[in-house]
C-alpha cells in the first residue's frame, strides 16, 4: 500500500490561533510529504510496500531504521491531524472515553496534567501518547518517530512535540503549546473512535 499524503480535515487557517495556517503548510505540506516519499521510496526498496502501514513499522522497528522512521512519522501524522479540529479540547470527553479517563488515568484533570508532563519531558523529538496497553489506558511518551504500537500499545491519543509542530507559533514555549493542544485543539471524537478500535 503506497504511503499518500492525505488531505487536512480541516482549512489551513481553521486550527488559529492555537495552530496557524503557516505552521500546518509547513508541517503538513513539506514535513510529512517529505515522510511520504522517502517512506515509499525505502518501502519498496525493503520489499515491503505491499503491506498495510501499521506492519511496515512493527517489521522495520530495529531492522530498518530509516524505513522505521519515515513509516512511523507517516502512521503518527495521519492520526495527528485527526486528532485536532476547530473548537476542540476541554472537558466534553465522551462519556464512554470519560469513564475510560476515570478508571485507568485518575480523570480528565489528572490525565492534563501527565500527558502535558509527557510531553514537555520528552527531551528533543518525539510524541507524547494516550495508547491502549494491556487492555488499559496509559500515557506514554517516545523518541522521534516511535508510537506505542512498537511498545505493546495502540494509540488512541497523540500529540507531535516536533519543534516543527510548535516553533512558529510558540517559539521554546513547548508547555504552552501542549496546554492549547489540550484545551482547544483535542477532537475528542476521534479519540474515542481510535479508543473503540482498539478495545473492540
Amino acid at each position: 500500500m503506497a504511503f499518500t499524503l492525505p488531505e487536512l480535515p480541516y482549512a489551513y487557517d481553521a486550527l488559529g490561533p492555537y495552530m496557524s495556517k503557516e505552521t500546518l503548510e509547513y508541517h503538513h505540506d513539506k514535513h510529512h510529504q517529505a515522510y511520504v516519499t522517502k517512506g515509499n521510496e525505502l518501502a519498496e526498496k525493503a520489499g515491503m510496500a505491499d503491506l498495510p502501514l501499521e506492519e511496515i513499522v512493527k517489521k522495520s522497528h530495529g531492522t530498518d531504521q530509516a524505513l522505521f522512521n519515515n513509516a512511523g512519522q507517516h502512521y503518527n501524522h495521519i492520526h495527528f491531524w485527526k486528532w485536532m479540529k476547530p473548537n476542540g479540547g476541554g472537558k466534553s470527553l465522551p462519556g464512554k472515553l470519560a469513564s475510560a479517563f476515570d478508571s485507568d488515568l485518575g480523570g480528565y484533570d489528572k490525565f492534563k496534567s501527565d500527558f502535558e508532563a509527557a510531553g514537555a519531558g520528552q527531551f528533543g523529538s518525539g510524541w507524547a501518547w494516550v495508547a491502549v496497553k494491556n487492555g488499559k489506558l496509559e500515557i506514554m511518551k517516545t523518541p522521534n518517530g516511535e508510537n506505542p504500537l512498537v511498545h505493546g500499545g495502540v494509540p488512541i491519543l497523540g500529540v507531535d512535540v516536533w519543534e516543527h509542530s510548535y516553533y512558529i507559533d510558540y517559539r521554546n514555549a513547548r508547555p504552552k503549546y501542549l496546554s492549547a493542544f489540550v484545551d482547544s485543539l483535542i477532537n475528542w471524537d476521534y479519540v474515542l473512535e481510535c479508543y473503540e478500535k482498539a478495545t473492540a
